[in-house]
């Protein structure tokens, strides 16, 4: 380094240091992503419907061999009850485009009917290359840029951050193991946060939008979009350069829409078919065994046989409207990078606790944002990507994902670790709690004890995440309660997510408060 710098100024010296360090902390990103690939994928050699990775190359299959306007329709040519479309236009885009990369190389992967259930070597290779190119375009440039704008902290700081967002195994075991290309909508959408958050309003609002139309879900992300954005035009006042800016943005997002939409919305039924598929309220309150509040309900009350089904609608609707609330009227009135991160924490999981139609996958449009305040709450943000990752044991097992699941697990805790010194922030104030516990301390003066209980909290938690995983693996379960194991997975993780939506919420609350105590000390 001594000797380059006869040569080169220091600050191009740090900047290329800090570019090498970047590359390869990608490498090592990409290089477990890749290991994980080579294990098994979900419905590998389990006829007659596989798993998801055969309904990823079905659906390239469907777009490639059929009119646009019959992708979403049931047909003798598209049957809608095997791996039927069910995802926004943008997400057909890209299996097509992936199709003709496959009719370059074998046409046998993508032909139509006799190509049900292939499954070889080469076409394996292919599909976990489309998985890789699609998360070194999209979603790692992303993380890359967005750590490299935490302008606060050192440039190892940066890099260690970088490393343990891009070994949160969560994403990994599910893109990689079982086989789904989140990464591109979460990809797109953390451009959205990026530009948003640096004043890059429309191309931040283009680019979430972008994330919509790849997968539905990310609805779960667009109250705190909305109320962050909006909020920024009534602080530029709406009756000037703020309502100039709401034009704006409203004009984004309606071309960016009528664009994605285009093929689907010239015929009413067109329409209507596409939005029937991308939201199956028929198919119930909840999917399989996820850890939210209304799969945990059924094991003392089964909410699916008591109540009519647009009752189930309703209550899930007020109870998630409800318990976002506070956290998007907050948005909106202070608008702030800050808030806004941790906003889309609060609503992703409230949606997560308590919508309709949840799949134990969508706690990874939780884990995004988490991932993006790993910096700034290591400690709990760290327990919360493992708990996450533990919510969907019962899927990883279903996948025989054992092996990658503890291997990726333990990298991502011990990067956490070192990189953060976790164990050794768990104060009052680095947990976030210092204005909470002041405001307690008014009432409750022995109020001093809330770090060691967290402590105890996060102690309790790993030990109960290790039995479970124990006896899950090692125990069959009593011949009366098959499913006992996963459904106390569910469970545990319900308990925990829930604390951890007080925890999130109680930093918003009590954030202004905060900030303005961190002025005066200064």
């Amino acid at each position: 380094m001594l000797a380059w710098s006869r040569f080169f100024p220091p600050y191009l010296l740090r900047n290329m240091e800090k570019w090498y360090l970047m590359t390869t902390v990608v490498l090592i990103g990409l290089t477990v992503r890749w290991t994980v690939s080579l294990n098994s994928y979900s419905g590998a050699g389990k006829p007659p419907m596989f798993g998801d990775y055969e309904a990823q190359r079905h659906w390239q299959e469907i777009t490639f061999n059929l009119p646009i306007k019959q992708w979403y329709f049931n047909s003798s040519d598209n049957n809608l009850l095997y791996w039927g479309l069910d995802y926004p236009p943008l997400t057909a885009y890209h299996s097509l485009l992936c199709a003709y990369v496959a009719k370059v190389i074998n046409p046998d992967w993508i032909a139509l009917h006799t190509s049900r259930g292939y499954e070889s070597q080469a076409h394996k290779l292919f599909m976990r290359a489309t998985v890789l190119v699609a998360d070194l375009l999209i979603y790692i440039p992303a993380v890359v840029l967005y750590c490299c704008c935490l302008k606060e902290m050192s440039t190892k700081k940066q890099v260690a951050n970088a490393l343990c967002i891009l070994l949160y195994p969560g994403l990994i075991l599910i893109d990689y193991g079982h086989f789904q290309y989140n990464s591109v909508s979460l990809g797109f959408a953390l451009w959205g946060i990026l530009g948003v958050s640096c004043h890059w309003d429309l191309l931040g609002s283009l680019a979430f939008c972008l994330a919509i139309n790849y997968k539905q879900m990310e609805l779960y992300h667009s109250l705190p979009f909305f109320c962050f954005l909006l909020g920024k035009c009534f602080k530029k006042g709406l009756r000037g350069k703020g309502f100039v800016l709401f034009i704006k943005l409203a004009c984004t997002v309606v071309a960016s829409f009528v664009l994605c939409w285009l093929p689907f919305v010239t015929e009413k039924e067109q329409t209507l078919q596409v939005l029937r598929r991308l939201f199956p309220v028929d198919r119930g309150l909840f999917e399989d065994k996820v850890a939210n509040i209304w799969c945990s309900l059924s094991v003392f009350l089964k909410i699916k046989n008591i109540l009519p089904h647009h009752t189930q609608v309703k209550i899930s609707f007020c109870f998630t409207f409800l318990s976002l609330l506070p956290a998007c009227v907050k948005l909106i009135l202070q608008p702030s990078p800050r808030g806004f991160r941790y906003t889309l924490v609060t609503c992703a999981l409230s949606f997560f606790l308590f919508s309709f139609q949840v799949h134990e996958k969508s706690i990874l449009l939780v884990s995004l944002p988490v991932c993006l305040v790993l910096s700034e709450i290591p400690f709990m943000s760290t327990w919360f990507l493992l708990v996450s990752t533990f919510s969907m044991l019962p899927l990883l097992l279903k996948d025989d994902l054992l092996m990658p699941t503890i291997v990726t697990v333990m990298a991502f805790f011990i990067a956490c670790a070192t990189s953060f010194s976790i164990f050794e922030k768990t104060s009052e104030e680095e947990l976030q709690l210092k204005s909470f516990s002041i405001s307690v301390r008014k009432y409750l003066p022995c109020f001093t004890f809330l770090p060691r209980v967290i402590q105890h909290l996060f102690l309790m938690s790993v030990i109960t995440m290790v039995l479970l995983t124990l006896m899950t693996v090692t125990l069959d379960p009593p011949q009366k309660f098959p499913d006992l194991f996963s459904v106390l997975v569910c469970f545990v993780s319900c308990l925990k997510f829930l604390f951890f939506l007080v925890y999130f919420n109680i930093i918003i609350m009590w954030d202004s408060k905060s900030r303005r105590n961190q002025k005066k000390t200064d």
